[in-house]
Order: C-alpha cells, then sequence, then structure tokens
C-alpha cells in the first residue's frame, strides 16, 4: 500500500487526524484515516506479589477504569523512553522506581493510529508526592494482589487493552527469566551415588 498524498484534517494539543490517498497493492485507489499521536509509556509497578493501579473516569467511554499508569510526553517533543516511564510513574502515583525493566513494545490500534508504546516494569519504589495533570485531578490509586488483578480482569472491571497486553508482557517476561535458570542435577538417591556419564 503506497502513500500517494496526505492532508490533515483535525488538530488539537494532543493528536492530529489525516487523510490520506492511497494505492493498493492491485493498483486501486482509496483512502486512509489516521490518528496521529505521540508515543507512550506505561508502567506495571511492582512490589512482591502486589501491582499498584490508577483509576480514572475516561471521558469517551463515559465510566471509571482501573489500569496501570500510562500517558505521553506533551507537545511534539519526544523522550526517552524509560525517562517518559519515570516521569508517568511519579506524576500519576507519586512513587520514584529504583529500578525499570524495559519489557517490549506494543501498538495502540495499527488499523487506525499510529501510536505506539513501551512498557516497563517499576521496582524497588520509593513513595513519594504525586503530581497529577489537571485532567487527573479525581485519580485514585491503590495496590492490588496479583490474584485481585485477575479477577479484576475477569469481572471486566479492567478492560484497558494496552493494560492486559501489558500483563501479558510481564507473565512473558518472567516465563523467561525461570526458563533461563541454570540447571542444575538433582541430589544422588538416599544411600546411592549418582552414575557418570
Amino acid at each position: 500500500m503506497r502513500q500517494l498524498s496526505s492532508r490533515q484534517v483535525y488538530r488539537n494539543a494532543w493528536m492530529t487526524v489525516r487523510e490520506d490517498d492511497i494505492r493498493r497493492p492491485d493498483g486501486s485507489h482509496g483512502i486512509y484515516g489516521v490518528v496521529d499521536k505521540p508515543d507512550y509509556a506505561l508502567v506495571i509497578p511492582a512490589d512482591g506479589d502486589r501491582l499498584h493501579l490508577v483509576e480514572q473516569y475516561r471521558y469517551p467511554l463515559g465510566l471509571r477504569r482501573w489500569e496501570f499508569p500510562q500517558g505521553t510526553a506533551p507537545g511534539p517533543e519526544s523522550p526517552d523512553p524509560a525517562e517518559l516511564a519515570a516521569r508517568e510513574l511519579r506524576e500519576e502515583t507519586g512513587l520514584i522506581a529504583g529500578r525499570l525493566t524495559d519489557l517490549g513494545q506494543l501498538d495502540v490500534a495499527p488499523g487506525l493510529s499510529s501510536q505506539r508504546g513501551r512498557v516497563f516494569l517499576a521496582t524497588e519504589l520509593v513513595p513519594g508526592p504525586h503530581e497529577r495533570e489537571h485532567e487527573e485531578q479525581d485519580m485514585r490509586t491503590g495496590w492490588f494482589t496479583r490474584a485481585e488483578f485477575e479477577k479484576l480482569l475477569t469481572r471486566g472491571e479492567i478492560t484497558d487493552a494496552q493494560s492486559i497486553a501489558a500483563y501479558l508482557l510481564l507473565l512473558f517476561h518472567e516465563r523467561s527469566r525461570q526458563s533461563a535458570t541454570p540447571f542444575t542435577d538433582p541430589p544422588p538417591p538416599a544411600g546411592g551415588t549418582r552414575a557418570k556419564p
């Protein structure tokens, strides 16, 4: 698919919408609407078995929803993803991470938007005051065990696709670390000796 031309049809401080004239692989012409937004960072704050979530009112849905802290940089700047993750974590929760581990990348809605995000695991957490934006003034935060988090998922109380996908990346990360543990031979049976290869 090739872009032939592009025109901006809407813009505000957080996003632009463009309409592209395109040529498909078979040579036919068409249009494609694209929402351009800055890349974001999502943070999974973890303390042992506990995960820290934020809850806020999501205006397009008309609903309050629990999710992991996440956000974009204001304006056209594109900060380092880890710096953005640390900033979002501090702004929304007041937590400061001693360690940030990059878990991978997510595409928000690749059939609609160019926005991409990086997911980070935040550990060695130190509490502090939050620095929320004006739109986040009604935000709440809370710690949940993994069992409680998964119950919220199954009850449909966590429906944010980015948070659900990020949790899957966390599980894959933990699984890969477990499989990387060096193999050690089991102890010999009691009263016997291990056969030599």
